[in-house]
């Protein structure tokens, strides 16, 4: 693959994230596009096939669920056979490192974790799990394998929804608590594969540098954050930006556990 960003910018990256203590990174979409998994947004994505104003809100889940789970079970296609890339694996080897403290993704894929990342907090939800917004129980994600066509219901009798976010519904409680704290006490913030338009998410790289720290932003061109707040901008897809620094900081003397 042409590489079509500077080497250079790595390095730079490199040797600010070999001093951070506090590292967190913040991903969105940029981050799984090379998994296969579009840009909800895109020309390709999802919205060009269904509504979010019909499909994607909770109004119209409670109303429909039976319709709202076509938009699920496509979701569900596009992410099923999907792998981690190589920025996923590179989020994992700098938290081995002990370079990076937590991730806070926008994604609902699940791909940090498969890569190996244990410090997720997953902002907009999972595909991974139902949970029931009658009586609150929470199923795997086989439980959706049933009647084609139809919502997957509860054992109280109430359809079952993927923890997916819809819009009109609150984000996680303790996701959100979780990302601005850490955000309060970085020294360092990776914003990854993302727009930072859509709030709250977009906020935490302002909340972080309103506490001192530094951000570095891994993005194929710049974003409205860029003239706000961004130290360095290393332009380019993630998935060779990203393993080009962890090379770079094992250069440096960081080393993989």
């Amino acid at each position: 693959m042409t590489q079509s960003w500077r080497i250079g910018d790595a390095f730079a990256a490199a040797r600010v994230m070999v001093r951070g203590r506090r590292t967190l990174a913040l991903t969105g979409a940029g981050v799984s596009v090379a998994s296969g998994v579009p840009d909800f947004r895109g020309s390709s994505g999802l919205w060009q096939r269904f509504d979010p104003a019909t499909y994607a809100t909770l109004d119209a889940f409670v109303s429909d669920p039976d319709r709202v789970w076509e938009m699920f079970r496509a979701v569900g296609r596009l992410v099923v056979d999907a792998t981690p890339n190589p920025a996923h694996v590179a989020l994992a080897a700098l938290e081995r490192m002990g370079l990076l403290r937590a991730i806070v993704t926008q994604n609902i894929d699940g791909l940090h974790q498969l890569a190996g990342s244990k410090h997720v907090i997953e902002y907009h939800g999972g595909i991974g799990r139902l949970h029931c917004l009658g009586c609150g129980s929470t199923y795997p994600a086989k439980r959706a394998d049933g009647v084609p066509g139809r919502a997957p219901r509860c054992g109280c009798g109430n359809a079952l929804k993927p923890t997916i976010v819809l819009f009109g519904e609150q984000l996680p409680f303790e996701a959100v608590e979780q990302a601005e704290r850490l955000a309060s006490e970085t020294d360092l913030l990776l914003s990854i594969g993302t727009s930072v338009a859509v709030a709250p998410a977009s906020e935490l790289p302002l909340l972080a540098k309103r506490a001192g720290a530094q951000v570095i932003e891994f993005n194929l061109t710049a974003t409205d954050l860029t003239p706000r707040g961004t130290d360095l901008l290393v332009e380019g897809p993630a998935e060779q930006t990203l393993p080009a620094v962890v090379s770079a900081l094992a250069g440096l003397g960081a080393r993989s556990v």
